[in-house]
């Protein structure tokens, strides 16, 4: 069934937006969003998978700017604080994250949002992908961004749900039922680059991030070690489990990226590079937020509006 159109400022054109999955890069829909309303476009419907779902339905509440100032203050260990560790179906509870976004953002039924929002997860017992439209958006989102074997699945109504991206990682299908005089896709796996993301946002240069850092710790952390043995000699950026895990999910969710797009193609797609930031990298929020509003704004001037 259709959502209602929403209410937008009249002679606005209006978007439908596909928020794409990816950890930490996801940080960059929020620039996007940002631009996408500075240069006059009303977004009337979102549909979200993993970090896009949480991002989309974070901006659905109309708290895009609180959720931007609390985790552009963010630290590197003030990540690590949030995670509540677990040997039962992942690393991660994921619960002691969603409380916190709870706090600070509140909560509400996706059906009362002011706009038409979707939170795509898997059901990972019978095989396919769920279009989350109604109940608690924070359940919905936690769905949505259970990355298997990091965090824990989310059991909604029986179902055990986890990470929408490992069916449609840019999920613009929902979006075909809703009015809106376009289609924007924000994708986190474009083609590669080798400068760092504070570049090509205009920022200064830092030097990159050690790619291993959370690897070791975890090491360290954990009594079953998940990177190497500390009895072994030091290989430099060796990559521990971890980082062996969400490179080999990047090139799988990259692929199929591409392939869904091609079916479902957007009138407009904004990429960011798939290395823009590790998983993890929360910590550079600001960066990232800024890349994104690069990438939106020169795919904007690029692009040429449908007639009509």
């Amino acid at each position: 069934m259709s959502h209602p159109a929403p209410a937008v400022a009249p002679g606005k054109p209006t978007v439908a937006l596909a928020l794409g999955a990816g950890g930490a890069k996801g940080l960059a829909h929020i620039g996007v969003i940002e631009e996408i309303e500075r240069q006059g476009y009303a977004i009337g419907a979102i549909a979200g998978s993993s970090m896009g779902a949480l991002i989309g339905g974070i901006y659905a509440m109309g708290k895009l700017a609180v959720y931007r100032d609390w985790v552009c203050k963010l630290a590197r260990f003030d990540v690590l604080r949030l995670v509540d560790w677990t040997f039962s179906g992942g690393l991660i509870k994921g619960e002691k994250i969603i409380e916190t976004l709870r706090e600070l953002i509140g909560d509400a039924r996706i059906e009362e949002l002011p706009l038409a929002y979707t939170a795509v997860a898997t059901d990972i017992d019978r095989e396919r992908e769920v279009w989350l439209t109604r109940g608690q958006l924070f359940d919905a989102i936690r769905a949505s961004i259970a990355i298997p074997t990091i965090f824990r699945p989310h059991v909604i109504d029986g179902r055990r749900l986890v990470d929408g991206a490992l069916l449609n990682p840019v999920p613009v299908t929902p979006l075909i039922r809703d009015r809106a005089d376009v289609v924007f896709a924000i994708s986190l796996d474009g083609p590669a680059h080798v400068l760092t993301p504070e570049r090509d946002a205009g920022a200064d240069p830092r030097p990159a991030a050690d790619p291993g850092w959370l690897d070791r710790l975890l090491a360290r952390g954990l009594a079953r070690g998940l990177a190497h043995s500390e009895d072994k000699p030091a290989r430099v950026h060796e990559p521990g489990a971890l980082a062996l895990l969400t490179q080999a999910m990047d090139l799988m969710q990259s692929n199929l990226s591409r392939l869904r797009l091609a079916a479902y193609e957007p009138d407009l797609l904004i990429e960011i590079p798939r290395d823009a930031a590790a998983t993890y990298e929360f910590y550079r929020a600001r960066e990232l937020i800024e890349l994104g509003r690069a990438r939106a704004r020169e795919a904007l001037e690029r692009w040429q509006p449908p007639a009509g």
